[in-house]
């Protein structure tokens, strides 16, 4: 992975994070930034065991959607548990 694929992955985390935080609530740079990260992989994974597939008609705004519904995801495990 080079830094380009990192900057990326960041930016997908906390434009997730902060779309996830919209919904349930919540907030700070940092908190989106970890809660998007984290949703992007489950996210990914549900939708990959679900065999859904998103297609908006771009691959970035596609990844955003999935790590956000994952974002929301682990915060709502995240409450139950907590």
């Amino acid at each position: 992975m080079d830094v380009k694929n990192i900057l990326i992955w960041c930016v997908i985390g906390l434009i997730a994070g902060w779309l996830a935080s919209l919904v349930i609530g919540g907030g700070g740079l940092v908190r989106y930034l970890i809660t998007g990260l984290i949703g992007a992989f489950v996210g990914g994974f549900l939708f990959n065991m679900a065999g859904i597939s998103i297609n908006v008609g771009n691959a970035f705004v596609n990844q955003i959607i999935v790590a956000a519904i994952g974002a929301v995801v682990v915060v709502l495990v995240a409450r139950v548990i907590a």
